[in-house]
């Protein structure tokens, strides 16, 4: 039984000098950080929220950028026995209306007693809590005074037990922290302990990544993991690798890196967006994985990433799958290393209409599903249908999970704590079917659309319309509307392309309802071609199907 701050302390007392982590800014030298400079420039921030009142186990709300500030602030509130939550900060791209809205929320709800922001954004953040006494304090980053020396002993950090709660991360897809998802220091490790072995982790590993830190993947797999592993980190912000995703391969060539973590849409902007020159020099050969950790993978974003990268050093095998969440810390799954990842063919017919994978029939389409791997050691995994009742191998139905890695519970929210879980087992809201023990994910429940009693996945929809000529992977969104006059709901289809051409969105959107209703056995009635920067994202860059939905409808109503 171990905490944070004593694993922080045993790291630092064996290799105080060796570099934790190498932060990477645009424009500038590379910033490496020892493990000596990490405790002491955390220690001023412990001993900041210290001085300002806030107590162990008291929440500390995160609002910065990559940076130094993110890194020292985080491990400061663990080593003050604080509770740290990283807020995704405001930017261009967000609402500054929604954004006080989610931050006035993410108060009610887990009544933080601290906030660490800038100077210049303690505005901002003040008028978001309006006359909310929870908040005891806004530390800005211009207020943090060094202390004179580091003395392990008077850190309340250390006070800490192994089941107290460490962290809250959010729980996939949100903006705001409204369902802060709590966890001990216990379950993190046995987290990391359990896919540490799925992954041969050990000390000749470099992890470089350039995920937000406010997600599971990007927080534990690209942060806390190495960071606690005593793997060097090479971290770059996320802007930066969106404006130039390139930066990813040069880092990995350039620190011999040989594991990173992508989200499924990141293999197809990478392999859309990054030039020949861009990449001279450029040596991949050093990965051992390159982990897939969507819900659900796909088969041909893994194809079109190693067509792109294969001659600069990338091998086949080393492009991975693991399906994951905040609630379980990180890894459900892992597929194994050295080998390909399981793919299936099955009838896609069979698999929306009769929930069921079965072998593909001669004449029907067929679909690829990839394997997200095995439940990693610690974990268990079964499928149930809408009673709970288990499932046979290949029925699709709700994935569902044990560990002793679970959450404590959404915190501050006993009632969804208590609806997550069935006789024991978390409800992760995943649809997916298990075959030969690996796992295949299918997509989220909360997504699905049911058109005359039909069970219908828009994400096998967005598929097929990949593969219209005109439409690029991750520019397209299927949801639901329900028709009164129907008594069912009708398939929504809006599809970005790279023309603001009406004529030529018209032929598009011709042949996207021509193949759909082929493929799949559905008739569609909306079918709308848009230009660039129509389709909405969320801020893990997944299509935020439900906002997508009201601007379509908004759009609807002012034509009418």
């Amino acid at each position: 039984m171990t905490t944070f701050p004593e694993r922080l302390k045993t790291l630092h007392s064996r290799t105080p000098d060796r570099a934790a982590i190498y932060l990477q800014f645009s424009g500038s030298e590379d910033l490496p950080i020892t493990y000596d400079q990490l405790l002491h420039r955390a220690n001023a921030y412990a001993s900041a929220l210290a001085r300002r009142g806030v107590e162990p186990g008291d929440v500390v709300v995160l609002i910065l950028q990559h940076g130094q500030d993110l890194v020292y602030s985080f491990w400061g509130a663990i080593l003050h026995g604080a509770i740290p939550s990283i807020m995704p900060f405001l930017t261009e791209k967000l609402s500054p209306e929604r954004y006080r809205a989610d931050l006035s929320s993410l108060v009610s709800v887990t009544k933080p007693a601290g906030i660490i922001t800038y100077p210049e954004f303690g505005d901002e953040v003040r008028m978001a809590l309006g006359d909310d006494s929870s908040v005891r304090c806004v530390i800005t980053t211009d207020r943090i005074e060094e202390p004179t020396n580091l003395d392990f002993a008077t850190l309340a950090g250390f006070s800490r037990n192994a089941e107290d709660i460490v962290l809250l991360q959010h729980s996939s897809g949100t903006t705001g922290l409204q369902k802060g998802v709590a966890l001990s220091h216990q379950a993190v490790f046995n987290q990391l302990n359990a896919y540490g072995k799925s992954l041969s982790l050990n000390e000749n590993d470099v992890i470089v990544s350039w995920l937000p830190l406010y997600h599971d993947m990007g927080l534990i797999a690209g942060f806390i993991m190495p960071m606690l592993s005593g793997v060097p980190l090479v971290l770059m912000s996320p802007f930066d690798w969106v404006r130039a995703p390139y930066r990813l391969m040069q880092a990995i060539s350039k620190y011999r890196g040989t594991l990173v973590w992508l989200p499924n849409f990141a293999y197809n902007f990478s392999a859309q967006k990054i030039r020949d020159r861009h990449l001279e020099g450029v040596d991949l050969s050093s990965l051992r994985a390159i982990i897939n950790c969507s819900e659900p993978v796909r088969w041909e974003s893994h194809q079109a990433f190693y067509e792109r990268f294969k001659d600069f050093g990338l091998e086949y095998e080393a492009l991975q799958t693991s399906y994951a969440m905040a609630e379980n810390v990180f890894s459900v799954t892992q597929s194994r290393l050295g080998s390909e990842p399981v793919v299936e063919e099955i009838d896609r017919e069979a698999f929306m209409v009769e929930r069921v994978a079965k072998s593909p029939h001669d004449t029907r389409p067929s679909m690829k599903m990839m394997s997200s791997g095995r439940p990693i050691e610690n974990v268990k995994v079964k499928i149930v249908n809408e009673q709970g009742q288990e499932l046979p191998e290949r029925a699709i139905g709700e994935i569902v999970i044990q560990s002793d890695c679970m959450l404590t519970g959404y915190y501050n929210r006993p009632d969804l704590s208590q609806k997550a879980f069935l006789d024991g087992w978390y409800l992760t809201g995943d649809y997916g079917y298990v075959s030969n023990g690996e796992v295949f994910v299918s997509g989220r429940k909360k997504d699905m659309i049911i058109v005359g009693g039909k069970n219908v996945y828009p994400q096998d929809l967005e598929m097929l319309t990949y593969e219209v000529p005109g439409v690029h992977a991750g520019r397209s969104v299927a949801f639901g509307m329900f028709d009164e006059t129907q008594g069912t709901e009708e398939v929504v289809i809006i599809a970005e392309v790279d023309s603001d051409n009406a004529d030529e969105q018209q032929k598009v959107a011709d042949a996207i309802r021509l193949h759909v209703t082929k493929n799949s056995a559905i008739a569609l009635r909306y079918v709308k071609v848009v230009g660039p920067k129509w389709i909405l994202k969320t801020s893990s860059g997944k299509t935020a199907r439900s906002a997508n939905k009201e601007k379509f409808l908004r759009e609807l109503k002012a034509e009418k």
